[in-house]
């Protein structure tokens, strides 16, 4: 189904046409052979560098749990780190882009073209290791960044409540921007959950269609669903507002401060998942939409599922990706952790093969040896308040 959306959607020339920003390592005060062996070695790296003040650091939120052994508190932290003065002539770049979408030549919406493009232009910075001031109790220390930039470290955490929300900030020179501060959740092992794709989930897209990507990436104003900001807010106090989510994406890392803001704006508090293979690739951004998204969900729920197999998870998609196939995949695997699955039947949209997408064949197939009880398609929100109350009901 996803080659047939490409194939329709004409996504392979899209594609090509796309500029060409190359994966560029920032320079570096060391040779340039050795700064690129060492990123290989990821966090045994034994030459990190420390942050500048010319750099630009991202700390992703995240959720902790009780480790499964200790029962102690522990979380991942991702960070990732970019050189602010990425030489890429960005202009040319944004220019490309409202061509594509059909802007004309000094129209106001090129600046937000570039305010957007940036994380896709900046060069990366791999081999860096961060400080992490957490909640004003004690520093962390994550990476080095592997050969992406981008590090992941488990840590161990002081104790809080469930559902407490901590901050904490990345301790850096005086110069350094970015996503400085973080957020993290508490989340006990037991009670409900919620697994939420974004893109034409809750928010508009048109991941069916290259230019409507392109579009609502750089152009337009990130607009929500009509009435799931309600539904998600209507679910967070059903199930308690200590509940952890878990916003689960195709889009790539670099749209995260894109996201975040997006996300704080309409829908509660959550991590969010996003996929970290096509740093300073526009093209990427289409083929990761677009290319493996089933099993990319499939491996990151996992994951999910490794820090919280206890709880009862509510998952919610939409039929213009592979978020049923995905779900009723992950439903099999761990049985009893997903209680209800929901997927937006998207009519509202010219996508490119929609009819397909939505045909009841396509549901009963993705969600075998699923009970009719737990998964369900629907085009209004306010179809699924009603099935929430009386699942919530039977098992608070």
């Amino acid at each position: 189904m996803e080659t047939r959306t490409r194939e329709k959607g004409n996504f392979l020339d899209i594609e090509a046409k796309l500029p060409d920003i190359k994966l560029n390592i920032a320079p570096d005060h060391r040779s340039s052979k050795v700064t690129d062996l060492l990123s290989y070695l990821g966090s045994h790296n034994p030459l990190p560098k420390e942050v500048t003040g010319d750099d630009t650091v991202w700390l992703l939120d995240n959720t902790a749990y009780r480790s499964g052994s200790t029962d102690q508190w522990q979380a991942e932290f991702i960070a990732a780190v970019f050189d602010q003065n990425s030489g890429v002539e960005v202009s040319k770049v944004v220019a490309d882009i409202a061509e594509k979408v059909g802007i004309g030549k000094g129209d106001a919406a090129e600046a937000t073209i570039q305010e957007r493009l940036i994380p896709f232009v900046q060069a990366i910075l791999p081999g860096r290791k961060v400080k992490v001031n957490f909640a004003q109790k004690e520093e962390i220390d994550l990476g080095p960044g592997g050969r992406n930039a981008i590090s992941s470290d488990t840590r161990v955490l002081p104790q809080y409540r469930d559902g407490d929300i901590v901050s904490s900030v990345a301790q850096v020179p005086s110069g350094t921007n970015g996503e400085l501060n973080m957020q993290t959740v508490y989340s006990e092992p037991y009670g409900w959950g919620v697994i939420s794709d974004i893109d034409d989930s809750i928010k508009i897209t048109q991941t069916s269609d290259p230019i409507g990507i392109l579009r609502s990436t750089f152009v337009s104003p990130p607009t929500p669903i009509t009435g799931m900001p309600e539904l998600y807010a209507y679910i967070q106090k059903v199930i308690t507002p200590s509940a952890p989510f878990f916003y689960l994406s195709a889009s790539p890392y670099n749209l995260y401060p894109f996201l975040r803001r997006f996300l704080k704006q309409f829908y509660p508090h959550g991590t969010v998942i996003l996929r970290d293979a096509s740093w300073m690739n526009l093209s990427g951004l289409l083929s990761n939409l677009t290319l493996g998204t089933q099993a990319y969900k499939v491996d990151r729920m996992n994951k999910i599922n490794s820090w919280l197999p206890h709880r009862k998870m509510i998952c919610v998609g939409d039929s213009t990706q592979s978020d049923p196939e995905a779900y009723g995949e992950i439903y099999r695997k761990y049985p009893g952790w997903v209680r209800l699955i929901f997927i937006r039947k998207v009519t509202d949209i010219a996508a490119i093969g929609i009819e397909e997408k939505n045909e009841p064949a396509r549901f009963e197939k993705a969600f075998e040896g699923v009970p009719s009880d737990v998964w369900h398609v629907f085009e209004k929100p306010e179809e699924c308040y009603q099935i929430i109350a009386d699942a919530v009901g039977r098992d608070p």
